[in-house]
């Protein structure tokens, strides 16, 4: 039987304790397990028996959450660890090695794009960023050492959608991955699987926990790359080294990426998403979409009124008529455009310092996602350690405020904002 969304993000991947009974998953705080005797044991190293062995691998709660995220997502499977950062290493880490780069768009997350152009290097990897509106400039960064597009599909800090549809068309041509940060959007916003993404990304520190207590992130596999197609996958498609020369894609098909995540990737990476992080996540997946619907209505019925302020330059939200991106919310993003945007101040850079620092309801923190009103100047902190040219192009110059709307009473919300805008206009 197909349930449906509301009904999944409350039950997928759970089911009462068989040991209790207890109906909520359990915190199963432990670091290891009995195996049954050593067969057991062996067959369990050998990857040949599902199941747990050590707690950076596998823990039962943490599997819970793995699986309702995936099922939410439309995935065959997923890999929980933990951060945001951590999943996008985790990601790329089976797609590539020294020589080889990732085509990203050049509207990410601050952070995103320092781990891209900086961090990564460390590991001979490189980056390519390219405005995702010029399919032709996607296409033309792509060369025979590309081994993943990555992009977001609502982006981080502007609320820019992504046309999906087209870079998937693009990376299929081209025989690689399309790796989509979902984030902002979630699955109840929008679905990348649906729209060609072969790995989906999440920061579930942001809204798929929503409460803001703890971090974690989330690599979800679509299980319908072909990743023997070509010999551009060797860590899925060869042999591999440290089982006896297992072929994850042969031996495990649709989850190769999956296993290949657990058995390599937190094996040897170890970062490991502590079950009492998962239990957090899994109660705030269940309000997960009557949360989203009162994000969006804040978002919609605030991002409106701030775009006739006198002290407002423009407004990114998508989900306003006159936003470029308006367009493509009914087809990416049917639900809603999501709670996340950015508005330019008319008095610049010190005015945005002034609006952020007399405001009392939004709380001035370094996230997003919450069911607190969020604001924060980008450009002074998470987009500063990029170029201005950077900061510009991923929609977080000086001028600029992001804001991540809750789900408190819009008209307080309004009212707060109004304050400040006058006090920052004075």
């Amino acid at each position: 039987m197909a349930y449906g969304f509301n009904t999944l993000q409350i039950h997928a991947g759970a089911a009462p304790d068989p040991t209790t009974g207890a109906r909520n998953t359990p915190i199963y705080q432990t670091t290891a397990y009995v195996f049954r005797d050593a067969d057991h044991a062996a067959a369990l190293f050998n990857l040949q028996e599902v199941g747990y062995i050590y707690s950076r691998l596998t823990n039962p709660t943490v599997a819970v959450l793995a699986e309702r995220i995936a099922t939410l997502e439309g995935g065959q499977g997923a890999v929980c660890c933990s951060s945001g950062h951590a999943a996008q290493l985790m990601a790329l880490f089976p797609l590539m090695s020294p020589g080889k780069n990732v085509v990203a768009s050049t509207r990410l997350y601050g952070g995103t794009i320092t781990q891209f152009s900086q961090t990564i290097k460390r590991f001979g990897w490189s980056a390519t960023f390219v405005d995702f509106d010029d399919l032709d400039a996607v296409k033309a960064a792509i060369n025979d050492d590309t081994r993943a597009v990555f992009c977001e599909s609502i982006a981080n800090p502007g609320g820019y959608i992504t046309d999906l549809d087209a870079i998937s068309a693009i990376s299929d041509a081209a025989g690689i991955p399309l790796i989509v940060d979902n984030t902002s959007a979630t699955p109840y916003l929008c679905n990348p699987i649906e729209h060609g993404a072969t790995l989906v990304v999440h920061s579930t520190t942001k809204y798929l926990t929503g409460n803001g207590t703890v971090t974690g992130g989330c690599v979800v596999d679509s299980g319908k790359f072909d990743w023997s197609a070509s010999d551009k996958f060797p860590s899925l498609s060869q042999p591999e080294p440290a089982y006896h020369g297992l072929k994850f894609h042969e031996t495990f098909g649709a989850l190769a990426y999956t296993f290949h995540g657990i058995a390599i990737g937190l094996r040897d990476l170890g970062m490991t998403m502590n079950p009492q992080a998962a239990h957090y996540t899994l109660m705030g997946i269940e309000t997960l979409s009557l949360r989203m619907e009162r994000h969006v209505q804040n978002a919609e019925e605030i991002a409106g009124w701030l775009e006739g302020h006198d002290a407002v330059d423009y407004v990114t939200y998508a989900g306003l008529k006159s936003s470029p991106y308006n367009g493509r919310v009914e087809r990416i993003c049917p639900k809603g455009a999501g709670g996340l945007f950015t508005i330019a101040l008319k008095g610049g850079y010190d005015a945005c310092i002034k609006f952020v620092d007399n405001l009392e309801i939004f709380s001035h923190v370094a996230n997003l996602g919450d069911t607190r009103s969020l604001v924060i100047h980008s450009a002074s902190t998470t987009h500063r350690q990029l170029s201005p040219e950077q900061q510009e192009a991923a929609g977080a110059g000086p001028n600029v405020v992001r804001i991540s709307i809750g789900i408190e009473d819009a008209a307080d919300l309004i009212a707060d904002l109004d304050q400040a805008l006058k006090a920052a206009s004075s």
